[in-house]
């Protein structure tokens, strides 16, 4: 099957037709719905996206690559479901159509799956060759000549190509050298390292461990695959399978019931969700409940810090996958306003920066406007540090403050509560 088939909904498990059908087009998703606010196009709502897929699965329409541009241009930010009275899981239904209606190319999968599971070193080694052309000024020849290009994934070559960060070592390679992280009987914890801090942002990943060696003592590093969001976004429902089940299984070979923590908001909503990947398989189900249940978002971390210490005004741009993935609201503000000399609330907080992943590459006019939007409440909230808990979200503000706001700076949740730990030593 190209779907799922089957959703998990705050109504219960349904058929993808019995969740859209939920949709009553009430309408109060359009002014949550961060491309609709853009465009003001009804396709573009997550009520007309509904529609769009519930016309697709009774079979009305005649040509469904029509629907290309509204299915392509969701963000996944989910904000529609928490303005929802019933909760339809409309980013759920709108990847389920993707998959039947636009799929993706059995190359690619193929591609993808070599790059994430078998050879997940190549990937590695792909993104640091990009890097070092980097820091020796040759980066438009990183954008030709890249490997990641030359395979055939555009969109990834241009998200590295605006990556303003050049690591010489992935993060994955230091913490497996730090005997400290090993694992043992002792381990309170477990770390994942998500894709974009292992690559992109490792002082991000050294930041949480700080947070999580002060806060719970000792733990391990997971030493682990991607989480499979990536491949689950792109239609390859299989590839994310497999890499669920090798993450269940590295976290079971601990024999340990610790808690896993992620510092991507996008790849600890994604663990969170790993029992969807499973209803057909009540065996695998069961082991994703138990894995799921242990997942845990750097930002639930209850950290004890100095008050004030955080110069200038803060602000906190709520990642989408925290705020309407994983319903967190009050747990990434707690440290972070404690920590402030002053904190101020933006407008629309919640409304996704436009980075979403790969969508702004795939998208980049509207995801410019999205950017735009955000960057301008910020500076209209006075803010000169901008916390928050998405990779991409990382990438895509500090292009914004950059261009429009440059005297503002983004920093990820974990580096800000680093900055201000209480009682740190070191």
């Amino acid at each position: 099957m190209k779907s799922l088939g089957r959703l998990r909904t705050a109504l219960g498990e349904r058929s993808d037709y019995d969740a859209v059908a939920q949709c009553s087009r009430c309408g109060y998703c359009e002014q949550a719905c961060p491309t609709y606010k853009a465009t003001g196009r009804e396709a573009q709502s997550a009520r007309g996206r509904n529609q769009i897929v519930r016309q697709f699965l009774e079979g009305k329409f005649e040509d469904p690559s029509s629907a290309e541009e509204a299915l392509s241009t969701c963000l996944l930010c989910g904000a529609c479901t928490t303005a929802c009275p019933a909760r339809v899981p409309t980013p759920d239904l709108v990847l389920e159509a993707r998959r039947e209606i636009l799929g993706q190319p059995e190359w690619a999968r193929r591609l993808l799956r070599h790059l994430l599971v078998v050879r997940p070193d190549l990937l590695a080694k792909a993104v640091r060759a990009g890097f070092a052309l980097k820091r020796m000024g040759l980066a438009g020849l990183a954008a030709k000549t890249g490997l990641l290009r030359l395979l055939g994934l555009r969109a990834l070559a241009e998200a590295d190509a605006h990556v303003k960060e050049t690591p010489e070592r992935t993060l994955a390679e230091a913490l497996r050298e730090d005997a400290s992280l090993r694992a043992g009987p002792d381990a309170a914890w477990s770390y994942f390292a998500a894709c974009g801090t292992n690559f992109v942002f490792p002082r991000v990943g050294l930041a949480s461990l700080r947070i999580l060696h002060r806060v719970h003592g000792r733990g391990a590093f997971l030493d682990n695959p991607c989480c499979g969001l990536l491949a689950f976004n792109y239609g390859d429902l299989e590839t994310a399978r497999e890499l669920a089940r090798l993450n269940i299984q590295r976290w079971e070979d601990r024999r340990s019931d610790a808690p896993v923590f992620a510092d991507c908001s996008s790849c600890a909503a994604f663990l969170k969700s790993y029992p969807q990947l499973f209803l057909r398989d009540p065996a695998w189900r069961e082991r994703a409940e138990a894995f799921a249940a242990r997942v845990k978002d750097i930002v639930e971390v209850e950290a004890p810090v100095r008050p004030g210490v955080l110069p200038g005004l803060v602000t906190l741009h709520d990642s989408c996958r925290a705020r309407h993935g994983q319903g967190l609201f009050k747990e990434p503000r707690a440290a972070v306003k404690a920590a402030a000399a002053a904190f101020a609330e933006m407008e629309c907080s919640d409304d996704c920066c436009g980075g979403a992943g790969l969508f702004a590459f795939k998208h980049p006019e509207l995801s410019e406007e999205l950017l735009r939007r955000k960057i301008g409440h910020a500076k209209a909230a006075g803010a000169r540090t901008v916390c928050a808990s998405g990779t991409s979200c990382l990438i895509q503000l500090a292009r914004g403050l950059e261009k429009y706001y440059p005297e503002g700076r983004v920093v990820h949740w974990s580096e800000a509560v680093c900055e201000a730990l209480d009682g740190s030593d070191g």
